[in-house]
This record gives C-alpha cells, structure tokens and sequence, in this order.
C-alpha cells in the first residue's frame, strides 16, 4: 500500500487528521516519537531554515525534493510536501512529481499563485489562470501512475479575487480529481463555513499562529467539514524563540551553567539520535 492510501484510509475514521509540520531531521525525530500519524514539509519552514530568507519564492524544486528526502528516510510516517507552483508550468509539475515521489513523499500540496509565489498569509499575492492552474493539476495525476502521490490543490484566489472564486477553483480541483482541496487564508468562521459547505470531500485547513484565519482547535475544525489540520510553523517558530532565548544568555554570562533547564539533556539527545544503533551498527560492522 501506498503512503498516499495511507492517508486516504486515515481519513475514512471519520476524525481530524492533525499533520506535524516539520522541516529538517532534527524536527522529523521530534515529531515522530510526538506521535502524528501524517508530516508536512512546508516551504516557509525550509526557506527560513535552509536560506534563511523569507517565504518569497527563493526556495527552488530541486532543494524541496533534497529536504524532502532527507525527512523521509528518516520516517516511516507519510510525508506531504509543498510543491508551491510545481516551479513552472505544467511540464516542470511531471517533473516535480518525478522528484517527489524519488524522495519518498506520500504527497504533494499544489498551489496556484504566480511565481515567485509567497507565503498564503502575506501580501501581494497573486493568482494564474484558473485553466493554468488545473493543467498543473492535471499533470500531477497523470503522472503520479502506481507510485501513487496524495494531490492536494490548494488556491490563495481568496485574497485577490475574492472566496466566491476561490471556491469555484476548490470546486473544479475535486471534480477533476485531487485528493483534497485547500482554500488559504479564509478570514473568519463564516468564510470557513462556506468553504465546507460548498467543496464536498476532503478539505485542509491551515492554523497558522498570527495568520489571517481563526486559530481553531481541530475537533471544532472537523465539526464545520475539515478533515486535514495542518499547523506548519508551530515547531520552527518555537525553535526560534527557544534559539533566541538561549543565545542571549550565552551571549550574556558566557555559559549555560546557571541554565540547564532550557536544554534537552545529553543523553536524552542522544536517545532521540538513536545513538545505541549507530554503536550497535558499528560494532558488527566491526565483526565484534
């Protein structure tokens, strides 16, 4: 079975599927032994950890895919990745496609924003084509074949051209076939609801702590339609602060002697590397 079925037969419970948003090994272990059954890699996380730069388009295809399967051989957990604008047209989405599935992603998120695209929750945004944007879709399913790839299109036409044709792109993505369907950055519980109401089948909401759409818990999430709750910057944004807190007083006292309580032990870092393998691993590489 796919890890796209994966998903798909998670769905069918009939509960909120909560994804653990991660971006590099470290946060992949963290989440895992966290317990979600489903990861999402989204490219704000990526540019910010892997450039350091904003989520403004200057991550490209080919370092989405390198993250990408850096996370995925480390878990056995189904893997959504951001695929922005599938970086060009139609043609370069069979490719994407191609690379993702290579990196063992169980599935991708398709947008439909004109390059360079930017996070959903800033300004300036602006959408293709409706036609552009399900060719891309198009391309996706027919070429994902038996490897299989879990499709969820998602559209920021809300901030642009309003939720009425945001809704009909949502629409025309599942009559077509994707997976799932995500509508950006609804502004209120109406906009939500009208979302559910309107887009039959699976649908994501995205919990984006200080973003323009109500933070909800996710049973509440469920009870209005949305079956896929994605909170992506939760573990990057607490890194940062935990980052800054730290470095400041370092910075400040030269040590951490006075402070070891803001760190993770040792030897519970160790467990979460799973030290013991790699030693174990070596000494029978070792014939001993």
């Amino acid at each position: 079975m796919t890890h796209a079925q994966t998903i798909r037969d998670l769905l069918k419970e009939g509960r909120p599927l909560v994804l653990g948003g991660v971006y590099d090994g470290l946060s992949t272990r963290i989440a895992e032994r966290a317990g979600f059954e489903v990861l999402f890699v989204g490219g704000f996380s990526v540019a910010a950890t892997l450039l350091g730069e904003p989520d403004l388009g200057y991550l490209t295809q080919t370092e989405m895919a390198d993250t990408a399967r850096r996370i995925c051989r480390l878990t056995s957990r189904p893997v959504l990745v951001d695929a922005d604008t599938g970086y060009g047209g139609a043609l370069n989405v069979t490719r994407t496609v191609e690379l993702y599935q290579n990196a063992g992603a169980a599935g991708l998120f398709l947008e439909d924003q004109v390059w360079p695209k930017r996070c959903g929750h800033l300004r300036g945004k602006q959408v293709v084509d409706r036609s552009e944007w399900l060719a891309k879709l198009r391309a996706v399913l027919t070429t994902r074949g038996a490897r299989d790839l879990y499709l969820v299109a998602r559209t920021d036409a809300r901030a642009g051209l309003g939720l009425d044709e945001a809704i009909a792109r949502g629409q025309a993505a599942r009559d077509l076939g994707a997976d799932a369907v995500f509508v950006e950055a609804p502004e209120s519980i109406a906009e939500l609801e009208r979302i559910a109401q309107a887009i039959p089948g699976p649908k994501v909401a995205n919990m984006l702590e200080g973003g323009r759409t109500p933070l909800l818990p996710p049973a509440e999430l469920h009870a209005l339609g949305f079956d896929l709750i994605v909170t992506p910057l939760a573990g990057l944004m607490a890194s940062a602060r935990a980052l800054q807190s730290v470095y400041a007083v370092l910075r400040e006292h030269g040590t951490l002697r006075g402070h070891l309580d803001q760190l993770m032990p040792f030897g519970e870092f160790h467990q979460l590397m799973d030290l013991d393998r790699h030693y174990a691993l070596e000494e029978n590489l070792k014939g001993g």
